[in-house]
């Protein structure tokens, strides 16, 4: 661990953040006491929260709790990018999501973050040369939270994917960071073709629902996809693509569309 890591580690806002809420939550309601206790206020670190919930979420009777608790500890005490990645995870969540009002939602409610947080901890097996493994966590986190994403795609810092039902994000896919989608959205191959085959998401873009994104094309950095719109062909940085196939309508209507949610398209009218 270096000194940074420490130093971040000792201050640590998001998780002490967590702790706040989870009392406040108890206290609100004492019926969830046992889950609140269990899932947030009886660990020592946001790390060993989320192998918790990693663990009681994906258990099933062909891998018990403790062997998954086992490899989420694993994964969070020799990476320690996935348990900072978590935290800008929950502040992505926390700032563009209207529904969500606290760090503890994610936490304990969104299974957007935590498909999320598990998909990390697949990829780490997969970069660790443990595929089966990785396919094993993949295969739960689609029968668990309805996300199917491989453990060999490569997703970034910040990502808020909204609802999250029917995400599916293929092996050679690539997410930068600060990428918020809704659901129902693909990044996916073009057929049986192997090798590099999926996109390639930019930095700071924006997927609205049900939105496909088909083979190795690359979305510039800050662009926005419109809701329902198949893309096929390179989408250059900081525009609006909609339609099927997608097109160019315009440009990207501010900064960072994927923290300004903002999936409205202006329309002009034959005079504009």
């Amino acid at each position: 661990m270096t000194r940074t890591d420490t130093n971040i580690r000792s201050v640590d806002f998001v998780w002490e953040q967590a702790l706040s809420e989870a009392s406040d939550a108890i206290a609100a309601e004492p019926l969830l006491g046992g889950l609140v206790h269990s899932s947030i206020l009886h660990h020592a670190s946001l790390e060993n929260a989320l192998a918790h919930r990693f663990a009681q979420k994906l258990a099933s009777q062909e891998m018990g709790e403790q062997l998954l608790r086992e490899i989420a500890d694993q994964a969070y005490g020799e990476d320690l990018d996935l348990g900072q990645a978590a935290r800008a995870d929950i502040v992505a969540v926390f700032e563009r999501d209207p529904a969500c009002h606290r760090f503890l939602q994610p936490l304990l409610f969104f299974k957007g973050f935590q498909a999320v947080q598990a998909y990390r901890v697949s990829n780490w097996l997969w970069r660790k040369g443990r595929q089966d493994l990785a396919y094993f966590v993949q295969m739960r986190i689609s029968e668990a939270f309805g996300v199917d994403i491989h453990p060999g795609a490569r997703i970034g810092r910040g990502i808020m994917i909204d609802h999250a039902h029917s995400i599916v994000i293929g092996e050679t896919a690539v997410v930068g960071d600060n990428v918020s989608m809704l659901h129902s959205v693909t990044l996916g191959g073009t057929g049986k073709e192997h090798h590099d085959r999926h996109p390639k998401i930019g930095n700071g873009v924006l997927i609205g629902a049900g939105a496909k994104v088909l083979g190795n094309i690359k979305v510039g950095h800050c662009s926005r996809i419109a809701a329902g719109s198949v893309v096929l062909e390179e989408v250059p940085p900081m525009k609006t693509v909609a339609g099927v196939p997608a097109r160019i309508v315009g440009e990207a209507g501010c900064a960072q569309p994927s923290t300004m949610m903002d999936q409205l398209i202006g329309i002009r009218g034959p005079d504009a």
